[in-house]
């Protein structure tokens, strides 16, 4: 069996070093926002290419607090694509937002720059950006029509650790970035766990304000804040994990050219382009018979996801809020994607024969 993921074999080399972090916090006494924390939002701020990190309790929460900290009006619009997974939508609804979706590109599955405009008017405040599956998205031209309208930028980053756009990192070109160290990520902890970056100092102080209930100076309440800390254990972990994320992003690298290159083109493969540097936190393809092929591939032992079933505006949860609207791009995308086995622990022999099966495949 070749399975999709397993966190046990991801996470294995590392087994030594994080089992003597874990000793040294615990043998520390001190548990909430203390040395690791600190050290692990330098480190990170530093590895994205921004001023300022701030870790918190996931990424759902990073993606929320990053929104409330610009004190939006009630109601205003975000501009989103319409393709992300539920997390971009649920924050910001919790940040009192209203969520516009915008179509993606179907050749990147990032949010179409050129669709972004259309959907702007008076109650527009933001545009956040989702760098899906590892690969950013275009944001020069994002970034553009961003300063016309004077509008925010939020990156959602949850998928995209160490992903480049023009040699610029995810996380540093917008006024946020929100990160998700959810332990399944190329930079994964060993819980939930999540991080904003910015290179605003204003912004910084405020995010760090609503993380810990609205405070800077103990029992001193400034804003209405949430309990949303980054624990000193898993900012241990993940300090020690980020001193191979170059590694673990090469790996992937490797195992996604390989089946680039060798998968037959029945198969809607990533896109590769010199402007971006792919770091392939899910290697999709895309097969009008989605399901079949995915059945035929455990049948003979070999595990597969879809990211995602559903898309967003079909979700039971959120549907009454787009009642009437069509996303026809990213329901082709969601009926159509799947995502293969490309984990740290996989090994090239392991691809070739996830390869050899597939391009076997007839339906």
């Amino acid at each position: 069996m070749i399975e999709y993921e397993n966190l046990r074999k991801f996470n294995e080399s590392f087994f030594p070093e994080l089992e003597e972090s874990f000793k040294k916090t615990l043998e520390s006494g001190w548990y909430v926002l203390g040395p690791n924390v600190q050290n692990f939002e330098e480190s990170f701020a530093n590895f994205v290419g921004s001023k300022h990190c701030v870790g918190v309790a996931s990424g759902l929460d990073a993606l929320e607090i990053a929104l409330r900290a610009f004190d939006f009006p009630a109601g205003s619009e975000v501009i989103v694509p319409s393709n992300t997974y539920i997390a971009t939508i649920l924050s910001i609804f919790q940040a009192g937002l209203k969520p516009i979706f915008v179509e993606p590109d179907i050749k990147t599955y990032n949010i179409d720059p050129e669709k972004i405009e259309e959907k702007i008017t008076d109650k527009t405040v933001a545009i956040l950006v989702v760098h899906l599956y590892g690969r950013c998205c275009a944001m020069d031209k994002i970034m553009k029509i961003a300063n016309k309208y004077k509008l925010k930028v939020v990156e959602d980053c949850a998928q995209a650790h160490g992903a480049l756009f023009k040699n610029q990192k995810a996380g540093s070109f917008g006024d946020a970035g929100a990160f998700s160290f959810y332990p399944t990520k190329n930079l994964g902890s060993l819980g939930d766990a999540g991080a904003i970056t910015t290179s605003d100092p204003d912004l910084a102080k405020t995010i760090k304000k609503l993380r810990n209930y609205g405070s800077e100076i103990k029992y001193h309440n400034d804003l209405i804040g949430k309990n949303s800390r980054l624990d000193e254990i898993q900012a241990g972990f993940l300090q020690v994990k980020l001193k191979r994320i170059d590694e673990i992003i090469g790996h992937k690298r490797n195992l996604a050219a390989i089946y680039s290159s060798k998968l037959k083109d029945d198969f809607i493969k990533p896109q590769v382009n010199q402007d971006y540097f792919d770091t392939y936190h899910i290697y999709n393809i895309r097969h009008p018979k989605r399901d079949a092929l995915r059945e035929y591939l455990l049948e003979h032992g070999v595990k597969t996801e879809v990211h995602y079933p559903i898309p967003p505006h079909k979700q039971k949860a959120v549907q009454n809020f787009f009642e009437g609207q069509n996303y026809p791009i990213s329901e082709e995308i969601h009926d159509t994607t799947l995502s293969l086995p490309i984990s740290f622990f996989h090994t090239e022999d392991d691809i070739n024969q996830v390869i050899k099966l597939m391009n076997k495949f007839n339906a």
